[in-house]
């Protein structure tokens, strides 16, 4: 584990830095999701069903399928409107199709040892509605453990508010730097390279510490 507490990383400041990572130093959204994908995955040791909504933090969840699925760990794919994907969670999506893993429009959670919660990130600021708060009451009434991707679904990553409903996770993989709102969190959340440059972050003006991610582990927070 690092020496010092890393910092953290706003909603805002996560925009910059990708923008950043791709624009300064060649290091395209895609490969920061597949490189989330693969930490979250790697950490689920249970026969998982993930859950996916329509942006980014939904693409981190299918590359973390696709994981998942090659080392026999996966047992379903379920994502809130897949004709919503765009970017980046399209290809994730895409790449998904071509080895025959089918996408459920239903949620479907029977048979899952534990959930993978990749329905809202960073992004969110209002109480999630419709189909989106239903799958998330459905998640915490499952009774199975929740490893949420980045942020517990419904959470506000700035302020920390939980909205009605906000995932209940177990544990929380966070991607690139902590951010805000975790720490007010009461359960574990641990803090994954994705490889953003340390210079991205310094071009905001976050220092980050130079032995934070040195053992090449999860770091806890």
């Amino acid at each position: 584990m690092s020496s010092s507490a890393p910092p953290t990383l706003t909603s805002a400041q996560v925009n910059q830095v990708d923008a950043l990572a791709q624009e300064r130093f060649g290091i395209s959204v895609d490969w920061l999701m597949e490189a989330a994908g693969w930490q979250v995955a790697r950490f689920v040791r249970e026969r998982a069903a993930v859950i996916c909504g329509v942006g980014n933090n939904a693409g981190d969840g299918l590359a973390a399928a696709r994981h998942l699925h090659r080392w026999g760990r996966l047992v379903r794919v379920c994502c809130v409107d897949v004709t919503r994907l765009r970017g980046p969670a399209a290809r994730e999506l895409e790449a998904l199709g071509k080895l025959g893993i089918e996408v459920s429009h239903d949620l479907k959670l029977d048979e899952a040892e534990v959930i993978v919660d990749a329905i809202f990130g960073t992004g969110l600021s209002r109480a999630p509605e419709g189909k989106f708060g239903e799958w998330i009451e459905s998640i915490n009434s499952f009774g199975k453990p929740v490893v949420a991707v980045d942020v517990p679904s419904g959470l506000d990553a700035d302020s920390g508010v939980a909205y009605a409903p906000t995932v209940q996770a177990d544990v929380t993989i966070t991607l690139g730097l902590p951010k805000p709102g975790l720490l007010k969190l009461g359960s574990r959340v641990l803090v994954a390279d994705i490889g953003v440059p340390f210079e991205a972050y310094a071009a905001i003006g976050i220092a980050v510490p130079p032995d934070l991610f040195a053992k090449g582990e999860l770091v806890e927070l």
